[in-house]
């Protein structure tokens, strides 16, 4: 189905717009691309290109924390060793050990750049969450790290001579000429379509929770920077391996809110409707089990009890050290007359974080020359089946400094006189008949949420293919004209290579967890599934 689509998603002309050119392009304004910006020397001209404010991405709205080993009584090794466990047997070990042994470093660069992470006597506040053997976790404002990191980083970011960055700007498709990406096609309110020429584009475009009903990510998070990458011609893997957040606010008539795993390191329980606690009964790591765990039994345990959610318990927690820690999710909670100290949080799990990506290697090389990737639009090898928690800012800045250096090095062996290429895409006739979008993309997202959900099965799965193959087929020709058609075009482009994916995985295996083949199979699937557009 995905193969009979556009090249692009409009159409364009080199002689109708206006063209802007840049050493170094990177798609994405979140933690991965402004650490990017940041490698690049000023010598070089940077342009960053981000859909929302750079306050907008997942980056921002991260709640618990870094990883790292910064305790003297942690070791790498530790870490190391946790991240392969939760990691399903598909980690990378090279990559995880280059990561972990990186973080100290780069956590000690954020506090050298003005960030602010909690202190405790003697030094950092370090908390602990599900699958981590030790207290590593570094946090900010008690539970709103992101926020505190991405102020600093963006203070030093706008400081930076050499850096331009454009906000509210949707970037409709890579251009690529000769086998090599050669920028991108542009779009704003303001300026309209723009031909943005670099010597070296990164892309650093975040994740895709929105193609599911319940997800923790913001409106932005479409999977742009996976469509874009796969019509271009660069490979995509890992794409069944979306991970559920198991404690996701759930209440009627609010946002999903995230309730960090952080509550769970502080002490906090899962009870049911029934006031009891089920955790010990699935795994005997009971509230700091992976992810993957908690979010299964949090399912199970709904069904039994027949209830929508299910809910986190810190009544027997001390009420100054909870508001203290969690002045975030307290707030939150208060706007439901809800008290964080006194009364139990319902929750249920969401889609948080796109496992799967675009293929890269230690420095950040996809498999399209000229393109480079960096944070969640990823697949470095590091997270394997299932993410260890407080390792995504973690990934963001290692990759967003390496693929920066690494570009900025491909960019300087370039000759200054680039130019642009003679690239275009002609109009289609779209008929006459008007759709739904916001029908269309609700249907896709509870579809997606049924079928390729916490849960999959060969059935569920078929059933969510025919639903998506047949919104593609008159989706996917159009030539739209907005936002909103872009982004249901890119969300049903990432949620059919999703569903195929976890379709072809007959397996068990971390976040992906099939009812059909309730087991691992190691012999057959300790291997990655690779997705690449054909050439048409």
């Amino acid at each position: 189905m995905l193969e009979r689509t556009s090249r692009f998603l409009t159409a364009f002309h080199p002689k109708r717009v206006p063209h802007r050119f840049a050493d170094v392009i990177i798609i994405g304004g979140g933690l991965a691309g402004l650490r990017a910006a940041l490698a690049v020397p000023e010598s070089q001209s940077v342009l960053v290109i981000t859909k929302g404010g750079l306050r907008q991405s997942n980056s921002n709205y991260a709640q618990g924390g870094i990883a790292g080993v910064l305790d003297p009584e942690d070791r790498f090794e530790d870490h190391i060793a946790d991240t392969l466990k939760a990691g399903g047997n598909l980690c990378d070990p090279s990559v995880v050990e280059f990561v972990v042994r990186e973080a100290p470093a780069r956590i000690n660069e954020l506090i050298e750049w003005g960030t602010n992470f909690d202190q405790v006597a003697g030094g950092l506040a370090l908390g602990r969450e599900g699958g981590h053997s030790h207290h590593r976790i570094v946090h900010a404002l008690g539970d709103a790290t992101g926020k505190e990191v991405m102020r600093a980083v963006i203070d030093r970011t706008l400081a930076r001579p050499n850096v331009d960055v454009w906000e509210h700007a949707f970037t409709l498709d890579l251009l690529t000429h000769e086998g090599r990406c050669r920028g991108a096609l542009v779009w704003s309110e303001e300026s309209g379509q723009t031909l943005v020429w670099g010597k070296q584009t990164i892309l650093c475009t975040g994740g895709t929770g929105q193609i599911y009903r319940e997800t923790t990510n913001p409106e932005v998070a479409t999977g742009d920077g996976l469509a874009i990458a796969y019509r271009a011609g660069a490979e995509l893997r890992d794409m069944e391996f979306m991970q559920f957040h198991p404690t996701v606010l759930y209440i009627a008539g609010s946002s999903r809110s995230l309730i960090t795993e952080a509550m769970r390191g502080e002490g906090a329980r899962l009870v049911d409707r029934n006031g009891h606690r089920f955790m010990p009964e699935y795994d005997e790591r009971a509230e700091l089990a992976p992810r993957d765990v908690v979010s299964r039994a949090i399912v199970t345990q709904m069904e039994r009890t027949r209830h929508p959610n299910v809910y986190l318990d810190l009544t027997h927690l001390d009420p100054t050290m909870v508001r203290g820690r969690f002045p975030g999710i307290a707030a939150t909670c208060a706007e439901f007359a809800l008290d964080i100290t006194q009364d139990w949080i319902p929750v249920r799990p969401g889609a948080h974080y796109m496992i799967g990506g675009v293929t890269v290697d230690l420095e950040g090389r996809t498999t399209l020359p000229g393109l480079w990737g960096a944070g969640e639009c990823t697949s470095s090898g590091l997270h394997g089946a299932n993410r260890l928690a407080s390792n995504s800012l973690l990934e963001g800045l290692v990759f967003g400094a390496y693929a920066g250096e690494a570009a900025s090095r491909a960019a300087a062996d370039m000759p200054d006189d680039f130019r642009a290429v003679p690239l275009s895409n002609a109009e289609v006739d779209n008929g006459v008949e008007l759709l739904d979008l916001a029908d269309i993309r609700n249907s896709l997202k509870s579809v997606v949420w049924r079928g390729a959900g916490v849960r999959r099965s060969s059935e569920s799965l078929v059933e969510a293919a025919e639903n998506v193959d047949r919104w593609c087929e008159y989706v996917l020709a159009r030539q739209f004209a907005h936002v909103h058609g872009w982004e249901l075009q890119n969300m049903l482009t990432v949620a059919r290579i999703v569903i195929e994916a976890a379709t072809l995985r007959e397996e068990t295996r971390g976040v992906h967890y099939r009812t059909d083949f309730p087991a691992t199979d190691d012999v057959h699937w300790q291997r990655r599934i690779a997705f690449r557009r054909a050439e048409r």
